[in-house]
């Protein structure tokens, strides 16, 4: 039987370990990027998984004043694709880094 002091101890080292794990998984998901896409590829918009967006390129044939508001509308639109994409990998993300710990799928981490 393990004395209280080594079950703390154990307890501490286990949250440390976790602690580095979130750490780790939160600088991956800033290298993952995800492309969303609107207007058939006329408008895309690049971000990471954690949502900040990296770059966004708009068709030239768009670039009228009578297409602003349609590109305006395109910029949006690719951009929520883009976070959903995001979402997406980052819940993967979590999922992979929960499932080692042996946290049962969709528990939600405190903070995340």
């Amino acid at each position: 039987m393990q004395s209280m002091e080594e079950m703390m101890k154990a307890a501490q080292e286990a949250a440390q370990t976790i602690q580095k794990q979130m750490t780790e998984a939160q600088a991956k998901l800033e290298e993952i990027e995800v492309e969303g896409v609107a207007g058939g590829g006329m408008v895309k918009v690049r971000c990471s998984a954690k949502g900040r967006v990296i770059g966004v390129t708009i068709d030239e044939s768009l670039m009228t004043p009578a297409e602003k508001q349609m590109v305006e509308d395109l910029v949006a639109a690719a951009f929520n694709d883009a976070r959903q994409k995001a979402d997406a990998a980052s819940a993967a993300e979590m999922e992979k880094i929960q499932g080692g710990m042996g946290l049962p799928p969709g528990f939600k981490m405190p903070g995340m």
